[in-house]
């Protein structure tokens, strides 16, 4: 697995930088410790960005009429238009900027994805909204991996996030050059495995377009081929999914195995499906026998390891 360096995009105080209203940071061990390790992140704090503090008057996300304003949570001082004009500026600048992901702080007005407090004329609150930011963010590059930091806590979320974090840089290095049909044909057939386990629809509907990119502009091909695949992997690979594309991969054993070398391979999938192991189990005991058999087909599936081993995503979920 190709394990370069990529570039996320951050909310700074996960870094441990202290740019909070109160002075103070929020950051992730896992973040900075463990996937800091493969990633070069590029960090931004809208609040301070904008000229406010630190430590500042705390902000929120309120509705007038219509409309959505970021006002002062004492003040009343509104921040709306410095922050809209502001998050514009930067997702053009981050859309420039080659990132393959981006984390965000959640519940917060400017950063948090999703569930931000919006509260109405009496100062009640909704969790219903999105962060001005990540709003514009989002918006500018709808395809682009983000999550929030308190949803990278769930291990489905998290492996889910670095398998389209590091499917997507393969994805744009291919893209962005100048390449051939067959290279995108050897790019599908690398990640069938990957599609399947999220999406057998989506991975039926890659391959008819795969099939028929000679007959398409290179410039649709690529819109249509990037959307549909990263939307794919959008979909959380379920452990049933799993086991369905496992038991696929059995199937390419069925002469070259022993009977009880393909009974165990079965019974740790099914044992993986009943929640009794986790995924890295079988996983593991099938990259064992692809490389003593030498089977090419699974040997080049991105399925295998879609990220470095040394995170140990696959050891919980």
């Amino acid at each position: 697995m190709n394990t370069t360096t990529v570039r996320i995009g951050i909310s700074r105080c996960l870094l441990g930088e202290k740019v909070r209203f109160d002075g103070g940071h929020k950051r992730d061990a896992f973040l900075v410790d463990t996937f800091g390790r493969y990633v070069e992140w590029v960090d931004v704090c809208p609040e301070v960005e904008i000229g406010l503090g630190t430590p500042r008057e705390p902000i929120r996300l309120a509705r007038s009429g219509e409309d959505l304003r970021l006002v002062g949570v004492k003040s009343g001082i509104d921040h709306t238009t410095a922050m809209q004009s502001y998050a514009s500026r930067k997702a053009a600048e981050l859309a420039e900027a080659g990132l393959c992901g981006f984390i965000l702080k959640k519940d917060s007005p400017s950063c948090g994805m999703e569930r931000v407090k919006v509260y109405d004329p009496n100062g009640s609150p909704a969790r219903n909204g999105r962060g001005l930011f990540a709003q514009a963010l989002m918006a500018r590059l709808p395809l682009l991996p983000v999550e929030e930091e308190g949803r990278l806590s769930d291990p489905r979320l998290r492996d889910n996030f670095v398998e389209r974090v590091f499917a997507y840089q393969r994805l744009r290095h291919l893209l962005g050059g100048r390449w051939t049909v067959g290279q995108i044909v050897a790019f599908h057939t690398a990640h069938k495995l990957v599609l399947m386990a999220h999406s057998t629809v989506a991975y039926a509907e890659l391959g008819r377009l795969v099939a028929g990119a000679k007959g398409l502009p290179r410039a649709e091909f690529c819109d249509r081929y990037e959307r549909a695949f990263m939307n794919a992997l959008t979909a959380i690979a379920t452990p049933r999914r799993h086991a369905n594309v496992l038991y696929h991969m059995l199937g390419h054993f069925k002469t070259s195995l022993d009977e009880a070398s393909r009974a165990e391979l079965a019974a740790s999938i099914e044992d993986y499906r009943q929640g009794l192991v986790p995924l890295v189990v079988p996983m593991t005991l099938f990259r064992h026998h692809v490389r003593l058999k030498g089977v090419a087909y699974l040997a080049g599936q991105v399925y295998l390891e879609p990220h470095p081993k040394e995170l140990m995503l696959r050891n919980h979920v």
